[in-house]
This record gives structure tokens, sequence and C-alpha cells, in this order.
């Protein structure tokens, strides 16, 4: 988050903290009461700036004593000089605590012996959210203690810090794929608009910046991120991680197919599996065709067995493993996949434990 766009929400005058009218993650207004602190000293500036009008009264009246008395000779030069100091040293306090009042957002006209405040309002100096309180009712706070902090989510952005030996890598204008690490299911884009020219602290990285690209509902400012930045694009096959299983050391998918299972064997690799619904269990076995990822539709074909016994056959096909990046894998078939054939996204595990446990074997 940039600087220009987090504020703390500070009293200019210390006191006890009467009232907070805010919470954490409250949208606030710019102008915005955030919270009223209560002092008696606010109650003796005002009572001070309007008795100063009398005595600034009586000592202009002394003033022009003085110097009549000076004009006849019958006064010393020594109380002009007095009372002229009087004079203005009581009209530059009356200006101070007129200003001083103003500050603390009392207007000085309207101010009586009747209707003198004891408590000002701390208001918010931007919009935004309130990302954290530090005063809490009862405490006391000064000019250096915040009250709150307010941040404008509005303008996120992201921060990554690169190692030396990857920043000849990293230009201006790259995308970002990013996910917060406490939900990584939900994935971000941003675009790189700044790189930094100076390491950071004993880190030994150099800061790049970058803007949210799209949607950033559910960024707040602070989160840690797992980021990879596209250094080039380039169109490959991928399934889902789940998509992938792990036997003996290599690597499958398993196909959906329309061949029956070989007779003579128990289970083959074209395995047969029987899914009878029963109650109280649901098992969910969708397929999706192979795709590439970054243009990858998405399409599930659910098998749903509905009060009565269904076959699918699936087909075991052995594959190389390649990048892995925001769930996706990048995948090389060690045997030629049909182009419209419809890879298993969901329940690969479980087709693999059955084929384990009934003894399958493969040609």
């Amino acid at each position: 988050m940039p600087n220009n766009k987090k504020a703390n929400a500070t009293s200019l005058y210390g006191g006890v903290i009467k009232s907070l009218r805010v919470q954490l993650g409250d949208y606030v207004r710019k102008g915005q009461v955030i919270a009223t602190i209560e002092n008696p000293q606010f109650i003796q500036l005002q009572e001070e700036y309007i008795s100063i009008d009398s005595r600034i009264t009586l000592a202009q009246q002394e003033l022009q004593r003085q110097k009549e008395l000076n004009q006849g000779n019958a006064g010393a030069l020594k109380n002009l000089q007095s009372a002229t100091a009087e004079v203005s040293t009581l009209l530059v306090r009356r200006a101070s605590l007129q200003k001083q009042i103003q500050l603390m957002g009392i207007n000085p006209s309207g101010i009586t012996a009747g209707n003198l405040r004891a408590a000002l309002v701390v208001t918010s100096p931007v919009s935004g959210t309130i990302s954290n309180e530090f005063a809490k009712i009862g405490s006391y706070v000064d000019v250096s203690s915040p009250v709150v902090e307010i941040v404008d989510n509005s303008l996120l952005h992201l921060d990554l810090q690169i190692f030396e030996r990857d920043l000849p890598y990293m230009k201006i204008g790259q995308m970002v794929n990013f996910n917060v690490t406490n939900n990584p299911q939900l994935n971000y884009s941003a675009k790189v608009f700044s790189i930094g020219s100076s390491f950071e602290s004993e880190s030994k990285t150099i800061a790049v910046h970058c803007t949210i690209v799209g949607n950033s509902k559910g960024l707040i400012d602070g989160m840690n991120i797992i980021g990879m930045v596209s250094i080039a694009n380039t169109m490959a096959s991928t399934v889902p991680n789940d998509a992938i299983v792990e036997a003996d050391g290599k690597f499958y998918v398993f196909v959906h197919t329309d061949k029956e299972a070989e007779t003579g064997h128990e289970e083959s690799d074209h395995e047969q599996a029987n899914h009878t619904h029963q109650e109280g269990k649901n098992h969910d076995y969708s397929s999706e065709k192979e795709h590439a990822h970054q243009a990858g539709e998405k399409h599930d074909h659910v098998a749903e067995n509905k009060g009565q016994e269904s076959k699918m056959n699936f087909e075991k096909i052995e594959v190389a493993k390649g990048i892995s990046e925001l769930g996706y894998t990048v995948i090389t078939p060690v045997t030629t996949i049909p182009k419209d054939a419809k890879i298993v996204t969901k329940g690969a595990f479980f087709i693999n434990a059955k084929l384990s446990n009934t003894g399958g074997h493969e040609h």
C-alpha cells in the first residue's frame, strides 16, 4: 500500500478517549468523526479566550491614560512603554487562542460562558477502511499517539521481493499471477509498473511494485502472497493437479473410454469402476478435456448413479509431469491421448485405489 494512501487519525491535543465511534474494518469518509477526547485544558483555553477581551479593554484604557499623562509631562515614559507592551502582548495572546480553538474544531465567535466544551472530536483525514486501532475508551492519547489507522484499499498494489540473480528477468509490464497464503484457491493478477533501484536492508532483495489488475476483493494491506512472474507465454497441455496420481514412481492420468475391459483379466488398465449409489455416500467422478491452461475452459462430465448400478471404463495413461502453477500441472503423455479425450479431474485418486485393491494389472 503506498504511504500516500495511508493515514493516522490523531488529536492535536492530549486527552482521555471518551468514545470510539468506529471499529476494525469500518469504511469511513474524510472528515467523519472517529472518537471524542476530554481534557480540562480545553475548558481553560476557552475560558481564557472569552475573558481576554475585557483584559484588552482595560489595558487599552491604561495605555490611553499613560499617553495623556505623558503629553502633560505628568507621567513617566517607562509607564507608557509598559502599557503599550501589555496591549500588544494581550492582542497576540488573543490571536493565538483564537487559532488554537479553531484547531480544536470550535468556532471562537460562538463561545460563551454557558457553552464551554470539555470534549473534542478526532476526525478522519482521508476516506478508507479502518485497518488498525491504537486506543481504547479511557486511554490517554497525545499528538504522538494515533487513535486509528485508515487505508484506502481501492489502490492496493503488490510488492514482490526479487533476488539479485532474478533481476535480469524482470521488466516493466510483466504480468504476475499470485494468491494469498491464507486462501490459495483464489487467484489474482497484477502488472509490474516499477522496479526498485536499491537493495532492501539486509535481505539483499529488490522491491518490484505491481498494480492489481481486475478483481482485488478479499485483499488487505499487509497480506503475504505467493507470486509467479510470467517471463514468456508458452502454450502447454495442462490438467488440474488432482488429475495426476503417482504409483511406483510414475505418474498417471485416467481417461474415460467406451472400450470394454478385456476378458481374461480380473482388472486391466481399462479399469471397470462400478459405483453403486448408497445412502449417505456420494462419489463424484468428473472428467475434463485436456486443455491449455492459458485458454482452458473447464467442462465437468459427472456420472451419477440414480438408484441403479452404472458402469464407466477408464484407461490409465502414463504421463511425464512438468511445472505446476496456480493449481495446474503441465503433462507430456508417454502415449498419445486423443484430442477429444475426457480426462478425470476429480476422483482420480479413488479410481487408482480401486484398481490397486482389486489386484488389477496392466498390458
